[in-house]
């Protein structure tokens, strides 16, 4: 089941291109549906256990795969999410055939990265997702997006290439027979060689956080995509370089992973705070919320690079539902942008004609910037908690971006949504059809989660302590 459900979307995504285009809208939310459906099912059978088998023997390469614990929550999330991208593209975007079709493209590279549990098949579901993301961008973007895709491109390139020389350093000069994580975990890299591993690694994973200073493609990226915020939601789900420092970063370079701890922390902190002070300082929607999620990948990092229990989980929570209140914000910020014609921030007077979408932008705001009862509060909170037993000054500095983020997000809301609307300005219509959906089940998600935690804990809190088990305590 769990080849079906990584490889499903790909299937649909090359059946789009044969049916009629009257269909490809329903073809789409159908494949996206059932991906979501066998996730659901795999979830309730408790996971899907390691399947391994070789791929190219010569080199050592094996097709392993699993979805458990933190990989099958992030697996969910993506799967929930695409579904979510689907039905609003299939609104809101004109003749969204190939739109939808490199949606489901990137669903199933995704979805690879996470199951993915040997290096070399991670490496490339990791370069798979990335061509649907830079198509998106040069078919679909704004007027200056040639730069936004080089830039993304170049960056990507590199961190990927560092990624590709680590990953055959780790085989070489550990030993292992093969490129699997449990072959690789039984022959590590010991001395130097290990710490400079993990910086290269460490390179291509901070690139994908992102984290300071190879963060500079993200804010032009979301810029210049297409104003609807679908590629944005897969732009954001692609933020996988947490994960991949999580599980294979850590138990692959734990000497590395120790001896780097005080520095990687303080700059994943010095991100988080950077970040939030850069998006107070935004007037278009899309650099806000792409500077906001910088901070929050900070957070993330922090949480990471702590080696604390309490603050990993806390990581890995935020990690899985950021991706849903954040794209769920670009989403409506794409209504806002089909209703007025701007992206600005200082639009003004939304909320007295558009009451509902205003309520659901300001409710999903306070998902983002962690109200209590909401999922964004157990993940930021628990990283707090964890990461001020190791380095508290550090975490002080990375809590000033939760008191910046209520600036950033109620300032940019306000200017929107409350202040004196201008004179001749359009009248704005409110959420209609399936827009209640796009936006409320996001919601209810985050709202879900934040005040019953328990069915993700279940997931990440094993795989945690598995994680952390490697590095001999916290």
């Amino acid at each position: 089941m769990i080849h079906l459900m990584i490889f499903l979307p790909l299937l649909g995504s090359l059946i789009l291109m044969a049916v009629p285009r009257k269909w490809r809208e329903e073809v789409a939310g159908l494949f996206a549906a059932l991906t979501l459906g066998l996730g659901l099912l795999i979830w309730r059978g408790g996971g899907a256990d390691l399947f391994s088998v070789p791929w190219i023997p010569a080199l050592g390469v094996t097709y392993s795969v699993a979805l458990n614990g933190v990989s099958l929550t992030l697996a969910l999330i993506t799967a929930f999410m695409s579904f979510v991208a689907v039905l609003y593209a299939s609104r809101r975007v004109e003749n969204p055939g190939t739109m939808l079709s490199l949606v489901l493209a990137m669903e199933t590279g995704l979805l690879g990265i996470f199951a993915a549990q040997d290096l070399v098949l991670f490496y490339v579901f990791f370069e798979d997702a990335l061509l649907p993301s830079l198509l998106m961008l040069a078919i679909y973007g704004r007027p200056s997006r040639m730069r936004a895709l080089t830039q993304f491109a170049a960056y990507t390139l590199f961190g990927s290439l560092l990624m590709l020389l680590a990953i055959i350093g780790v085989k070489y000069y550990g030993g292992s027979p093969t490129f699997a994580l449990a072959d690789l975990r039984q022959h590590l890299v010991t001395g130097s060689t290990q710490t400079w591993l993990y910086i290269g690694f460490l390179a291509a994973m901070a690139v994908k956080l992102p984290l300071w200073p190879l963060h500079a493609w993200l804010p032009d990226f979301h810029e210049q995509n297409h104003e609807s915020g679908v590629p944005d939601v897969m732009g954001t789900l692609y933020k996988v370089g947490g994960y991949g420092l999580f599980q294979f970063g850590l138990p692959l370079f734990p000497n590395a992973s120790e001896e780097l701890r005080p520095i990687l922390m303080g700059l994943a902190a010095f991100t988080a705070l950077y970040a939030a002070w850069i998006a107070f300082r935004q007037t278009d929607w899309k650099r806000l919320l792409a500077y906001a999620g910088l901070s929050h990948m900070g957070l993330v990092a922090l949480g990471v690079f702590s080696l604390n229990e309490t603050a990993t989980i806390g990581a890995m929570y935020l990690l899985a539902f950021q991706n849903v209140y954040t794209g769920a914000l670009f989403l409506a910020v794409g209504m806002l942008q089909e209703r007025v014609g701007s992206l600005d921030t200082r639009v003004g007077g939304v909320m007295t004609q558009a009451g509902a979408l205003g309520g659901m932008t300001m409710a999903l705001w306070f998902a983002s910037i962690a109200v209590p009862g909401l999922a964004g509060f157990i993940g930021e909170f628990s990283i707090m908690l964890g990461a001020y037993q190791v380095q508290p000054w550090l975490t002080f500095v990375a809590g000033l971006s939760v008191i910046a983020a209520a600036a950033y997000a109620l300032t940019g809301f306000q200017t929107t949504f409350w202040q004196g609307r201008p004179f001749g300005g359009v009248r704005v219509a409110d959420l209609r059809s399936t827009e209640w959906l796009v936006l409320g089940l996001p919601l209810a998600v985050a709202i879900f989660f934040g005040v019953y935690s328990s069915p993700a804990l279940r997931l990440i809190q094993p795989a945690v302590r598995s994680v952390l088990s490697t590095l001999g305590g916290q």
